[in-house]
Formats: structure tokens, C-alpha cells, sequence
């Protein structure tokens, strides 16, 4: 009989425990949705930004994605974003879509500009700046590589010169 209540309360502080981790993870993840106004920004890639993602301005959390759609006229990358209430932008903020890190998740950047108009709710952000991939990035850089060490004639199309031609 004394076993059985030992196993029963050590399960009890177990649980207890694991539902204070589960409290604190919540509340320090900074994983709440942010309700203010919305905006939109229009993108040509979102490069696997989610929705529910960060929207952040010098690395702090100021809004939330609340969708993405995609303009069936340009098929460029609609993107609702929700700014809190207390943050107000210029009318010539920059818009982009970051990583954090390699293996991070992708977020919405904010660089604002320096004007004195400021947006207004449902207002769409002026410029942005489109995701460029790790692939592509590394593709130009491979592409620049090989073009510098070709021959100016090979280069340019035309056919190398033989021995007989010189």
C-alpha cells in the first residue's frame, strides 16, 4: 500500500512540474498574436514565410502575418501584416523578408524612413525589398566565379582561335 501512494504523488510532482515548464515556455516564448491595425506589403517571393510569423523592426517583435494571398492580375505575393497599435510607421517604410540564421523561420522586417506622413490602417507599404534564397545567393556567386575565368573571346560567343589562325 505505501508503494503504490509513493508512485502516485512522485507521479503527481512530475505532472506538476512539467506543467510549470509548459506555463513558463508560453508566457517567455513571445508566441501571442499581436491585434492592432493592419497593413499590407506586396512581394514578388515570400520564400516560406508562414502565417503567424514575426513582424519585427530592429529585431523587436511589433506585429504579427495574418495571411498571404496571391494578386491573380501580377501573381505577385499579397501579405497582410498586423502591427500593434502603439507603433506608428512612416508612409516610406521598407518592407523585407529575413531568415534568422540558416535554419531559422522567415519574418517580415521593417526598416522605417524618415517621413513625417505616417500610414494609416489597411494602407499598403510602399517599396520592399524580395526574398533572395540561399540557393540563388549561392548560384550568382557560382556563376560569378566561373564567368572570371573564362576567356575574354569564350566569353563573348565567339569560336577560340586555332593554332592555324595565329
Amino acid at each position: 500500500m505505501g508503494r503504490n501512494l509513493i508512485e502516485t504523488i512522485m507521479g503527481a510532482v512530475v505532472l506538476a512540474v512539467a506543467a510549470f515548464f509548459l506555463v513558463f515556455a508560453y508566457t517567455h516564448a513571445n508566441i501571442a498574436k499581436i491585434e492592432g491595425y493592419t497593413l499590407t506589403a506586396t512581394f514578388t517571393s515570400v520564400g516560406g514565410l508562414d502565417t503567424g510569423a514575426d513582424v519585427k523592426i530592429n529585431g523587436i517583435k511589433v506585429g504579427t502575418v495574418l495571411s498571404q494571398t496571391l494578386d491573380p492580375q501580377s501573381y505577385d505575393a499579397v501579405v497582410k501584416l498586423s502591427i500593434a497599435h502603439g507603433i506608428k510607421l512612416p508612409d516610406d517604410t521598407v518592407a523585407s523578408i529575413s531568415s534568422e540564421g540558416l535554419l531559422g523561420g522567415k519574418f517580415v522586417k521593417l526598416a522605417p524612413g524618415k517621413s513625417t506622413t505616417m500610414l494609416a490602417a489597411d494602407a499598403a507599404l510602399g517599396p520592399t525589398k524580395n526574398f533572395k534564397s540561399i540557393e540563388e545567393m549561392v548560384g550568382n556567386l557560382i556563376f560569378l566565379a566561373t564567368a572570371d575565368n573564362q576567356p575574354p573571346a569564350a566569353a563573348k560567343g565567339a569560336a577560340p582561335e586555332t593554332p592555324a589562325q595565329k
